[in-house]
This record gives structure tokens, sequence and C-alpha cells, in this order.
């Protein structure tokens, strides 16, 4: 290579690195104004669904660093998030603490009862370790279900509206400044967790276990911490979710919830953490595009309202073997695709 093209190419590297660069801060600028306007921007409607989206983006995190970034399968992530939910709505109903603390000792317990169940389940792996948590996740729900001393059972408890300074945060705008803020600082949490040791520790034995045993990592060690993160994770989402909706049941929180969070990650790009918050923005919203779909074509098919739990399990079940098949890595990739070619066309 001759001097001036080595010139060139050192040219376009830093030409290339300056436009990453100014893209990111434009993103960071461009959220930072958005989560700030937000509340005064959007109706209750639009902060219901944003609310929403970032409990579910905490949950989704949470099964990432699980299943994406330490390959644990888990399919028992919704009742981790039951238990964040009922401690919720037993301190409150007891001790009447304040949300500042219940949300992350929500966390807490989730972790502790994750790690009970991890001890046990992590003797195995694959398919056998995705089953060891079903199995948990059916022995939770029974406890919910049937302890009515505690839990209320099948009726379920009510949760009082999260207060602050002397305000009930009762509405999506003023719940906004409790959800949003607390995600945003999980999902940094998490981003930061895989520059850490630990965090590359996750990753190698997501990548080859038996190498990552030679070269010192003690795999249960690593595997529990993760399992425990994940399940801290799932616990402040339910602890969200029982301050947003306001009812914990054990209805609340199914298997198929475990599923739908496997969707997001396949969806949005198992692996990363932007793929958590796109999956989980995408995923969440598909059920209400379905049913203001449906209820347009309501004029044209009768029974378009009745059929909308069958088609979303279907849309769902599609979304998954069509990403599976032709987008393993989501739409994280997808975008990311989009934005290389956006940048590789201004710098030439």
């Amino acid at each position: 290579m001759t001097p001036a093209a080595k010139m060139n190419l050192a040219k376009a590297t830093a030409t290339h690195i300056g436009r990453e660069l100014l893209y990111r801060r434009l993103l960071w600028g461009v959220s930072a104004v958005l989560f700030v306007a937000a509340p005064f921007l959007f109706s209750q409607y639009w902060l219901y669904w944003v609310c929403l989206i970032a409990i579910n983006v905490v949950s989704a995190t949470g099964l990432n660093i699980l299943w994406g970034y330490t390959g644990l399968a888990s399919l028992g992530h919704a009742a981790f998030m039951a238990v964040g939910a009922y401690s919720v709505a037993l301190l409150d109903k007891h001790l009447g603490w304040s949300f500042l603390v219940t949300i992350p000792l929500g966390g807490f317990f989730a972790a502790a009862i994750g790690l009970l169940v991890a001890i046990p389940s992590l003797r195995v792996r694959g398919l056998y370790l995705a089953i060891a948590t079903i199995a948990a996740s059916v022995i939770l729900q029974f406890i919910f279900s049937n302890w009515d001393a505690v839990t209320n059972g099948m009726k379920g408890l009510i949760v009082q509206p999260a207060q602050f300074a002397g305000v009930q945060l009762d509405q999506p705008r003023l719940l906004y400044w409790v959800i949003v803020p607390t995600t945003i600082v999980m999902v940094k949490m998490a981003s930061n967790l895989f520059r850490t040791r630990v965090g590359r520790a996750f990753i190698a034995i997501r990548d080859r276990d038996i190498s990552a045993e030679l070269i010192g990592i003690p795999l249960f060690k690593y595997k529990l911490l993760s399992f425990g993160l994940s399940s801290f994770y799932a616990g402040v989402a339910g602890a969200l979710w029982a301050y947003f909706f306001r009812v914990v049941t054990p209805e609340s929180f199914p298997i198929e919830t475990s599923i739908f969070f496997l969707a997001v990650l396949i969806v949005g790009g198992i692996g990363t953490i932007g793929g958590g918050i796109i999956g989980a923005a995408f995923m969440t919203l598909v059920p209400e595009l379905l049913r203001i779909g449906l209820t347009a074509l309501g004029p044209w098919m009768a029974n378009s309202a009745t059929i909308i739990p069958s088609v979303r399990i279907i849309v769902f079940g599609v979304l998954i073997v069509g990403f599976l098949r032709l987008e393993p890595q989501g739409l994280m990739e997808l975008f990311g695709r989009l934005r290389r070619s956006f940048l590789k066309a201004r710098v030439s």
C-alpha cells in the first residue's frame, strides 16, 4: 500500500469514527430531550404504553443477562417477577414502606428465591435447565394461588398508590418519573456489567464453558451470580408492575409471560442490551396494534374482537419462527446494518 493510500485509509477511518461518535452523542441528546419532554407532550394513553414498555425492558434485560450473555436457558422468569410484585404488595400492606425501599427489596427477595432455585437447577444444562425453571415456576404459582393467609389466594392483593412528598403517583404521567428513571438505571448497570471481569466471565461461559473453566473461571459461582442478577431484574420489574397496575394475583404472571420475554429477546436480538430495549418496545405494542387493526375490521368481521387473543398467539409464534429462521440476531442487527450503510454512504 502506497503512503497516499495509507493516508486516505487513515482519513476515512478517522471520519468514520468521528461520525460514529457524533451519531451516539446525537442519540443520547435526543433521548435526554424526549425523556424530559415526554410527560408534557404525550397523552395518558401513550404514557401508559411508555411505562409498560419500560417495565418490560427491565425484565427483558434481566433475562438477557441469564440467557443472552451467560447462555443459561430459563422459562421461569415470570415467577420471579411475581415474587417482586408480591413482595411490594405485602410490604405495602403490612409495613406501609415507601416505594423507594420496596422496589429494590422486591428485587432482592426475587434474587434470593432465584438463588434457591438455581442451586439445584444449575447442576443440569440446556433443555433440562429450562424444564427445571418451569418446575420452579409451577411450584411458586401453586404457592401464590393457595397460601391464602399470605397471598390472599386467587383474590390477590391490592397495592396502594406509590407516594412521594405527599403526592399519590396513581397516573401514568406521575408514575413515569418512577418507572422510566429506574429502567434507565437498570439498563445502564447491565451495560456497564459487561465491561467488568464478571460480565466477561458470563460471556466466556456462554461461548465455551469448558474453556472458561480451564482458564480458571469457577462455572457454578458465576452461573449462580448470573441467575441471581437475572432474578433481581425480574423482581424489580415485578415491583414496578405492582405499582403500575396496583393489583397482584397469581394470574398476573402465567408461564406465557416467560415465553413473551423469550420472544422479546429473539425478535430484538438476544445477547445485546439494545436488542432487549427494541424487542420489548416492539413486542409490547404488537398486541395493541393487532387490537386496533382487528377492531377496524369490525364492520366486515363480526367476531373480530373475540379472535384477538388467538391471533396474538399466532402472530407471536410467526415472529419467533420468522426471526429465528431469517434474522437470528433480531431487529438490533437490522438497525445496525441500516446505520452502518448510512454512515458508509456519508463517508464515501
